[in-house]
């Protein structure tokens, strides 16, 4: 797989991306850069445990400190139950402020069911002009999030070869993957940079309703000039939306 980054009018092809625009007309349009954070955490073997009864009402209580947030992020909750070894759940936090992240995050770890959550990976990124709105976007400067049900994550970084190379030359290669995934039209890619939060580079996630197309797409990403200069050995998750409800059910 590789990054899609370019500066082109994506709406026609289907992709969803967060591209650079000039900055007076995202300044025109009063966009807001924003912070994403994708958290994955798993449920300790004491949790399973538990009476059922105990159980229901500590997943009361997360629920309800979770939803007190929801009028300040964007919110989507994700199982990984069946799909990885490491993870459980997977939280997609859409916001305008790091201190909520860290408000929200410490809200959920005194909660009892917080107790039992270990977290595993948690990466943080950010936009660069667009930025995700909820519902449907009304022009190709928003980007819709969370409309579809799995949800493929890959942080990445280059190689420092990447960047020896002019700026002619990486225009060249990521058109070339823009065409390989302009054939996906049902895969929505976004990508928010990370670069300077972690040793990641950029965070680039897929969204689509069939999970074989992704992997098609990734066999011919993988497969393009460009995918030499991409680190490898990097997790790749794979992410079922569910109601959070839903997702807490599925820990046992």
């Amino acid at each position: 797989m590789e990054i899609v980054n370019f500066q082109k009018d994506s709406e026609q092809s289907g992709l969803r991306l967060v591209a650079d625009k000039k900055k007076q007309v995202i300044e025109h349009r009063g966009f807001e850069k924003q912070f994403i954070n994708f958290q994955f955490l798993c449920v300790n073997t004491r949790w399973r445990r538990l009476e059922p009864e105990h159980k229901a009402e500590l997943k009361e209580e997360f629920q309800t400190v979770f939803d007190g947030f929801r009028s300040s992020f964007l919110l989507f909750t994700y199982s990984l139950v069946g799909f990885d070894s490491k993870a459980d759940l997977m939280f997609w936090r859409i916001g305008t402020s790091l201190d909520l992240v860290q408000e929200m995050t410490s809200a959920i770890n005194r909660t009892g069911l917080g107790s039992y959550l270990d977290t595993v990976d948690n990466y943080l990124s950010t936009t660069k002009n667009m930025m995700f709105v909820p519902g449907d976007a009304a022009d190709r400067f928003h980007v819709p999030a969370g409309q579809k049900k799995y949800h493929f994550l890959y942080p990445c970084s280059k190689h420092k070869d990447w960047y020896e190379k002019s700026s002619e030359e990486r225009a060249a290669l990521v058109e070339e993957n823009f065409m390989v995934g302009k054939r996906f039209s049902n895969i929505s890619i976004h990508m928010t940079h990370a670069f300077g939060f972690s040793e990641r580079e950029y965070i680039i996630s897929f969204e689509t309703d069939e999970p074989r197309d992704f992997l098609a797409l990734a066999e011919e990403l993988m497969h393009t000039p460009a995918s030499r200069f991409t680190l490898r050995g990097m997790p790749i998750y794979t992410c079922r939306q569910r109601t959070l409800s839903e997702c807490l059910d599925s820990l046992g």
